[in-house]
């Protein structure tokens, strides 16, 4: 799988040639303090040392910059910085750092093995052009493999399924049959594609499954994490459209459409048959429920659980999920509830109290 980062032999790289690097890419960049020093490696501020440099994106973590060691850090453009750091100015710091870690680091390499002769692979199955198919991977009947793909130890890639150029399968993946993965699909081990939707109908106080005879299909430029798992749909299929990024344990239902763009972090999980627009963000844990839509560039807070339709560009959380202004006030009275309860009590007390009083008084009058 190539080296990691750090224990490859190191190149050096000038601040001034970094500038350079990320300016030419769209993202104005300038070097404040010493244009010529060098760098030969991207790391975090508590750990960068005097030959590496790291970055600032997330204000919480803006007191780092009076311990870091590294040799300069890439900021934002009005960012504050100790008197004498060496700093590269970007307006998107994070997005400066991608550019920089690629360019210093590269990506991940895949060694290049051709089809390995301890391969399992179906006479009938078509293989393109530079493919990198490792010992211990089954490749059944009728599938079709793009140029240049990389499959690690212990896929299955079951009957009929369809994979663009340019993917990558990492160890133990399994696509069930008829699954098609576009160009460029990264997957993460442990993941499955195209298992069977939860379909099950009720008859006579049994449960009798519903056979799951649609497809699971994956656009470009998808990248899933680890032990993930997309079902396949009871009839026609389920989509991730193209860009879209998952990382480790998403579950996605039968029969759900994934617009393009989204991201969805760990723990998500998705019911059958829910719309999802493009660029919506789904935090850690959210829940979604079946047959819902949620609109495009929605942004859902982690442990959100959604149980209603969310419109376009909305952000919402809790649960159930609200939009983030309610949410928020929902959850500062939440914080308050104990020395609420106490005063309720309180009051109470003092009510019963005047209730008593008024009682003696009416009392005394008769």
């Amino acid at each position: 799988m190539g080296a990691p980062i750090g224990r490859k032999e190191r190149m050096i790289h000038k601040l001034d040639d970094l500038a350079k690097h990320v300016s030419g890419q769209g993202l104005p960049c300038k070097v404040e303090g010493d244009s010529t020093r060098e760098v030969t490696g991207v790391a975090t501020l508590e750990d960068a040392g005097p030959s590496e440099i790291s970055f600032l994106a997330n204000a919480k973590y803006e007191s780092a910059l009076q311990t870091t060691s590294a040799g300069a850090v890439i900021v934002a453009d009005d960012q504050p910085v100790p008197d004498g750091m060496t700093v590269l100015r970007a307006s998107d710091p994070y997005a400066a750092v991608t550019m920089v870690i690629v360019h210093v680091h590269g990506h991940r390499k895949h060694r290049s093995i051709g089809l390995d002769e301890r391969a399992v692979i179906d006479p009938s199955a078509r293989i393109g052009e530079g493919a990198n198919i490792f010992h211990g991977v089954t490749i059944a009947a009728d599938v079709t493999i793009g140029r240049n793909v990389v499959v690690y130890p212990g896929c299955h890639i079951s009957e009929r399924c369809r994979l663009g150029d340019d993917c990558v399968l990492y160890p133990n993946v399994v696509l069930y049959d008829g699954s098609i993965l576009g160009n460029r699909v990264t997957i993460h081990a442990g993941t499955v594609i195209g298992e069977d939707g939860l379909g099950y109908a009720p008859v006579k106080g049994k449960w009798r499954k519903i056979p799951q005879i649609g497809i699971a299909e994956i656009g470009d430029d998808v990248e899933i994490g680890s032990n993930c798992s997309i079902d396949r749909a009871t009839l026609g299929r389920t989509f991730v459209a193209a860009g879209t990024k998952f990382s480790n344990l998403i579950a996605i239902g039968h029969g759900t459409k994934i617009g393009e763009d989204c991201m969805f972090v760990a723990q998500v999980g998705v019911a059958g048959s829910v719309t999802v627009g493009h660029h919506v963000t789904m935090a850690g844990k959210v829940g979604v429920a079946g047959h819902l839509t949620i609109g495009d560039n929605a942004q859902l807070a982690a442990m959100a659980g959604v149980m209603r339709d969310v419109e376009p560009g909305t952000r919402v959380a809790g649960q159930p999920a609200t939009p983030i202004k309610n949410a928020m006030r929902s959850f500062a009275l939440v914080e308050r509830l104990p020395e609420m309860h106490k005063q309720v009590k309180r009051l109470e007390a003092e009510v019963d109290a005047l209730r008593k009083a008024l009682d003696a008084k009416r009392q005394a009058e008769l």
